[in-house]
């Protein structure tokens, strides 16, 4: 049984996901955490006798071991690591919602401070692709962005949606790392420096990122499932009822592969082998766990997991010894694993048992009837499935109808089905009552995006009289656009918005493309289509040329950007510049920019007048106090009666601030997913080009710049 070999009690509570060690003076690792009121505490044991002091660091009064580190406003998120490559020492960034913050604890000093508009949601440090210098990348309202140790913005992107979780790893096995941004949209994105090279959807937000081995990483949602990918491969997952508050890599077992480390809201530590998913080692907090992190705490040359709970409870666990290895459980856990294991036993003997009455069946009319009640069905049965698309009706939703039938006269008992993001809980029964049982059933779904979906279908299949039933089990695609149904050209008014581009390629491949990816009553030969969206977003039109010329007209931007980038996939296009035009919501981000200079105009006189108010504050509060010592009652009254009015009028005013701030970051928001529209409307070195350019006229303020560069893309020669 592996227990720990250090625990520690400190007296400051620890803000999950916010919990690193950093070696500030380059020798003795500290632990760092974000703590309550805007605070960051560092516990360092090590050299008790020098004491940190400065307008940020003040000493704790409840451990002599712990400074405190005043932000002065909520923490997202830190980090911890090399930053200066001349230096040794590590540096400590804080990141808020509103600002940056790299910190020398070592000098007492700033190393640098920035205000990040998009706030800081996660952070990573260390080095990006062919980028020469650390970068301390942050991840916050769409966007990405990337210091160096001065303070310079050296790499910017947008994402699809808010920030979560940034890890880098050597994804493509080139020995250049990438960057992988997990978001609220439940995806999953790799980055090449500035260009998106891969995609992976999940099913819900994705909390933690933390890289394994190679090109293996981990990863947490928000629904309590954890587990591990290889590139774009699922190796395994598990969900939880609790949700995961950390994610570490780490050799637990010695065995020269590192396992996954995971810290649940009830308290729990658990150890998964990267391979297999399989616990091989458990232990408790009374608390949630904050953080799992490693270092040598105790300076004796070997590296401990470190695991903290909010309440302040530190744990280091030392890897297991050759003589432990494989043995990392304590008895209980031993005992639930012989229960499971009988369980299984009794369940193989119960099936044995079945069909043990299957071949005994008697003969004559007694045969057929004992055929009946214990489920056997002709040789020949099979289960057969299909999909349509249902426009609508009376009593049914807009959907897509998964019917799945016999071959003969069975009779199917229930059907379950799992599929990742369409059901709740990712899978859905199907039970006919007793009275409406027959061989064919159907089902609804309602997609809630266009990604394609494995469907895999368990249906239960017998006679009508049967208690026994045979198993059967398939699997069948939902395609991406499943949601889209075959209409007639002129039957709705035709989409304003528009997006052209030319290929080199057969027009049957692109007929190909339309059949595997649309639910098509039969496969079409025409590469004229018009689609309607079932979801309500109005029409989708593709027009084809014989000059290879292809128009997709739809009001829906994402949409576009959608077919763009399957149809470019599937016909292994790498460059890809797009003429684009959406009118309508084109003027609906002019509108916004518009707005975020007012935004920004209202920031900076609000931010004046509370400079003004704090000042006249302070002189009244001298004046109050003077007259005070002075006897002079009825002018402290005064003077009382007027601070209390100044600072409703500050508070007020916070309000109105802080409300000003977050209809800021809303609008924000919404022009980094302009321009991550814009940028999935190209394919290749053309989509980093535009997502660049866009930037650059947004600093410069130039607006007909940036829709120029929205329709067109970047010409190049």
């Amino acid at each position: 049984m592996l227990v720990p070999v250090f625990t520690l009690k400190l007296n400051h509570k620890i803000n999950p996901h916010m919990v690193t060690v950093g070696k500030y003076d380059g020798v003795h690792p500290c632990l760092t955490a974000a703590t309550q009121a805007g605070k960051v505490f560092i516990h360092n044991p090590h050299t008790r006798g020098q004491r940190l002091s400065s307008s940020r660091i003040t000493q704790s009064t409840q451990d002599s071991d712990i400074s405190l580190l005043n932000i002065n406003q909520a923490v997202s998120c830190l980090t911890s690591g090399v930053f200066n490559p001349s230096h040794e020492h590590h540096s400590l960034l804080v990141g808020t919602q509103t600002d940056l913050l790299a910190y020398d604890v070592h000098n007492n000093s700033d190393v640098f401070y920035r205000e990040v508009a998009d706030g800081a949601n996660a952070i990573v440090l260390g080095q990006l692709g062919g980028i020469s210098p650390p970068l301390a990348i942050i991840g916050g309202n769409c966007a990405l962005q990337g210091f160096d140790h001065e303070g310079n913005d050296l790499f910017w992107t947008v994402t699809g949606d808010n920030v979560r979780s940034l890890c880098l790893c050597d994804f493509t096995g080139d020995g250049n790392n990438e960057l992988l941004v997990g978001s609220e949209d439940y995806d999953i994105r790799v980055f090449k420096e500035d260009e998106m090279m891969a995609e992976m959807a999940e099913t819900e937000t994705v909390t933690s990122l933390c890289h394994m081995h190679g090109s293996r990483f981990g990863y947490a949602l928000a629904n309590g499932t954890v587990g591990v990918y290889d590139r774009t491969a699922r190796y395994w997952r598990i969900k939880s009822k609790n949700q995961a508050m950390s994610i570490h890599a780490f050799d637990l077992n010695s065995d020269g592969v590192c396992e996954l480390i995971t810290g649940w809201s009830n308290g729990k530590i658990d150890a998964r082998s990267d391979r297999t998913g399989e616990v091989i080692f458990k232990d408790n907090f009374t608390s949630s766990v904050a953080g799992v992190v490693q270092g040598d705490y105790r300076m004796d040359g070997q590296i401990q997991l470190i695991c903290t709970s909010v309440e302040g409870e530190v744990r280091g666990y030392l890897p297991a010894s050759k003589e432990m290895k494989g043995n990392l459980m304590d008895a209980s856990v031993e005992q639930d694993l012989i229960r499971e294991l009988s369980n299984r036993k009794q369940n193989l003997l119960l099936e044995l048992r079945n069909y043990q009455e299957n071949s005994k069946a008697g003969t004559g009319s007694k045969k057929k009837e004992k055929e009946g009640q214990v489920g056997v069905i002709p040789a020949n049965t099979q289960l057969q499935t299909a999909l349509s698309v249902n426009a609508s009706s009376e009593n049914q939703k807009p959907c897509v109808d998964l019917t799945i039938s016999t071959s003969n006269d069975t009779i199917i008992r229930a059907v379950l089905i799992f599929a990742e993001g369409i059901f709740e809980g990712e899978s859905h029964v199907v039970h006919p009552s007793a009275q409406n049982l027959s061989g064919c059933i159907r089902v609804p779904i309602i997609p809630p995006k266009d990604v394609p979906v494995d469907l895999h279908i368990k249906a239960f299949v017998g006679g009508k009289s049967s208690t026994q039933f045979h198993v059967f089990e398939l699997t069948r695609q939902l395609p991406r656009f499943s949601m889209y149904a075959l209409c007639t050209q002129g039957s709705a008014p035709k989409p304003r918005g528009k997006a052209t581009f030319s290929i080199n390629d057969r027009l049957q491949r692109v007929v190909m493309w339309l059949n595997q990816n649309f639910l098509l009553p039969e496969d079409i030969e025409v590469p004229d289509v018009c689609f309607t969206s079932l979801r309500g977003a109005g029409q989708l039109c593709i027009k084809i040329e014989q000059s290879g010329e292809i128009t997709v007209n739809t009001d829906d931007m994402d949409l576009a950007g959608d077919v763009i980038q399957s149809l470019s996939s599937f016909l292994a296009i790498e460059d890809l510049n797009v003429d684009a035009d959406f009118p309508d919501y084109f003027e609906e981000v002019r509108n916004t920019l518009v707005q975020v200079d007012e935004y920004h105009l209202v920031h900076q006189r609000l931010t004046a007048e509370m400079a003004d108010h704090s000042s006249l504050i302070r002189n009244m509060l001298v004046q109050a106090e003077d007259a005070r010592l002075m006897g002079d009652m009825k002018t402290m009254k005064k003077r009382y009666i007027e601070l209390f009015d100044l600072n409703r009028d500050l508070l007020n005013g916070y309000k109105i601030r802080s409300n000003n701030h977050t209809a800021l970051l809303n609008c924000l928001r919404a022009v980094n997913q302009a321009i991550q529209r814009a940028g999935r409307l190209r394919v290749g070195k053309p989509k980093n080009q535009v997502i660049t350019a866009c930037r650059d006229a947004i600093k410069n303020n130039n607006v007909n710049a940036l829709f120029k560069i929205m329709r067109a893309g970047i010409q190049t020669s």
